[in-house]
């Protein structure tokens, strides 16, 4: 290799030959290095304030709890985005997902629907929001992680019933991971929750990642060619 690139750069000093054989080498080592060209994955997680750490530091809410325990598993350096906006409905989710997409994120973590059912909002609309940001987010080839919610019975057992049944209806239609329930093991308890009884503390958040983990390793398996490391 070095004979030939001294041939063709004859023309060249011997020092610049040098150089641009050692540039060429170094070059052609790396493009046979398997993985360390590609881009490590990220994950967005589109949300309300559950997901935006309402009431906690952004390093103490559940997105950012799950990169030491991902690293644990083996998957370092997992881009995680949290995207959470307290008070945002399912109507913004759609348009919120467009505007990350320019981050090009391998999964969507997508968690909205509580306020919707807080404030009793269109059930049908509110399947519809999620329907139509699952859907997009299939088609730009992300795997999408889907959160079920629940509600407190405050418009009554038929709305709280019908309310619920919305994520696994969706979640059976497409082929995404499923987390049946965020706030599984925190809601209700007031240990793991501030002091509205509804926002998880410092301790729910911890739950919830860890309750988050396998979901969101079942998605990094999903996708192709996930970098984990072999420690």
């Amino acid at each position: 290799m070095i004979s030939k690139i001294s041939t063709r750069y004859r023309w060249i000093s011997p020092g610049m030959q040098w150089s641009v054989g050692a540039i060429l080498l170094i070059f052609f080592a790396m493009a046979a290095m398997p993985g360390t060209l590609e881009a490590q994955p990220t994950i967005v997680f589109l949300g309300d304030s559950l997901t935006a750490g309402y009431g906690v530091e952004v390093q103490e809410a559940f997105p950012a709890l799950l990169s030491p325990l991902l690293s644990a598993k083996g998957y370092d350096e997992i881009k995680l985005i949290n995207a959470g906006i307290s008070g945002s409905t399912t109507a913004s989710g759609l348009s919120r997902l467009k505007w990350h997409q320019r981050a090009k994120p391998d999964i969507l973590f997508l968690a909205l629907g509580a306020n919707d059912g807080l404030r009793g909002l269109s059930l049908t609309a509110m399947e519809a929001h999620l329907d139509d940001t699952i859907k997009t987010a299939l088609s730009s080839g992300m795997v999408v992680i889907l959160a079920g919610m629940e509600i407190p019975p405050n418009y009554g057992p038929d709305y709280t019933r019908q309310f619920r049944e919305v994520f696994p209806a969706l979640a059976s239609k497409y082929p995404i991971v499923f987390m049946p329930f965020l706030l599984k093991d925190v809601a209700g308890l007031s240990e793991y929750n501030q002091m509205d009884g509804i926002h998880p503390n410092k301790a729910g958040h911890v739950i919830v990642a860890a309750n988050a983990l396998p979901h969101v390793v079942n998605a990094l398996n999903r996708i192709d060619a996930p970098i984990k490391s072999q420690n």
